[in-house]
């Protein structure tokens, strides 16, 4: 069993949920994750500079080095700013940021084992299948959110093939068939 204190992997690096494409607000995000993005920054400039002189203060001298002080507060600061993100990860404010960051993990994970998943889409496998189309379709959506246009034709082709190797088969191309377990096959 996980330990209490490291928890916050288990929540903040949910594999075991499953993940659902859905329809969200590009202007409504990108306003949430300008403002999200901007309170860590100034939170870790802020926490870290309290700690730093607060370890400085409580267990330096003056003509010591100050170096590791300073990186325990700084290590001190990213956890406080987990700990508040961790916390309100639910809040409806957060429901787009945390959507995308889910989303950008599950498609990492997709990623890193593309390798063994594309030679199986090839041989007709049906989860193969379902896990690229969950990719392929992911992909559109972080580049329509990111308005990262440049790659979106050749994802398009991609998606149009694979689309045409999914009727073949007799699959739904509706990405809700995606359930991160599949993965543990490949």
């Amino acid at each position: 069993e996980m330990p209490k204190w490291l928890e916050f992997r288990r929540v903040l690096f949910r594999s075991d949920i499953p993940m659902k494409l859905k329809e969200i607000d590009k202007v409504r995000y990108r306003k949430h994750l300008n403002i999200v993005m901007f309170s860590m920054a100034m939170a870790l400039i802020i926490f870290a500079q309290i700690t730093s002189a607060l370890f400085i203060y409580l267990f330096s001298e003056p003509d010591a080095s100050h170096f590791y002080h300073i990186m325990a507060a700084v290590a001190a600061a990213v956890a406080i700013v987990v700990y508040v993100l961790n916390k309100y990860r639910n809040h409806p404010y957060m429901t787009e940021v945390v959507y995308v960051w889910d989303l950008k993990q599950q498609l990492n994970k997709i990623q890193c084992k593309q390798r063994k998943i594309k030679p199986a889409v090839e041989s007709d496998d049906n989860d193969a299948m379902i896990i690229m189309n969950f990719m392929y379709r992911g992909s559109k959506q972080l580049y329509e959110l990111d308005d990262n246009t440049i790659t979106i034709e050749d994802l398009d082709l991609l998606i149009t093939a694979l689309e045409q190797r999914m009727k073949t088969a007799g699959l739904s191309l509706s990405t809700d068939l995606f359930k991160p377990e599949m993965l543990g096959s490949y």
